[in-house]
């Protein structure tokens, strides 16, 4: 049995009044960007919320940094990343690959997208919803990503050629 004397005790994190602004400012573009990448929105606000948590637990050093919203993009695909590859492990053991044809219009149309943004490949992805959909510059989307300004705009370039090829010359 642990005694009272043995268990240490931690102190809360005061993250005080500037943290629940950036929590109010960032919360609603990191939920919309993780939707845009998880096509569901208790995932994308799971995974919001997982990100400013770690954030919040980290405040102290966070919002010292150059960029605190890079740093919780960063984090919340990270955790994005980490979830998928559970998921993957998972249904390799369960599932096979079930076809879903979705023949309504709209319901059609988006599903299309989603499934031709899935078909890119991660780091494609990533850079069209940070810069395209969220309207960071690719400076920014760089800082997040962790790569150079020059490669975000690549992997914007490729992903935009691969989308027109998948669905056509229409601008999405």
């Amino acid at each position: 049995m642990i005694e009272r004397s043995e268990l240490k005790v931690i102190p809360a994190v005061e993250a005080g009044p500037d943290f629940e602004a950036f929590f109010r400012a960032e919360y609603e573009r990191l939920f919309h960007a993780l939707y845009l990448l998880t096509a569901d929105t208790y995932e994308a606000d799971d995974v919001a919320q997982d990100a400013l948590l770690r954030a919040y637990e980290r405040w102290d050093r966070i919002r010292s940094m150059e960029s605190p919203v890079g740093y919780v993009y960063r984090t919340a695909l990270n955790l994005y990343r980490s979830r998928l590859r559970k998921l993957a492990v998972g249904a390799r053991r369960v599932f096979a690959a079930i076809p879903s044809d979705d023949i309504s219009g709209s319901v059609a149309a988006r599903h299309d997208v989603h499934q031709a943004l899935a078909a890119l490949p991660r780091g494609q992805q990533e850079a069209l919803i940070l810069v395209e959909w969220l309207g960071l510059d690719s400076g920014e989307a760089g800082r997040i990503l962790g790569i150079d300004a020059s490669s975000v705009r690549g992997r914007v370039h490729r992903g935009r050629i691969s989308l027109r090829e998948r669905l056509g010359d229409a601008d999405e």
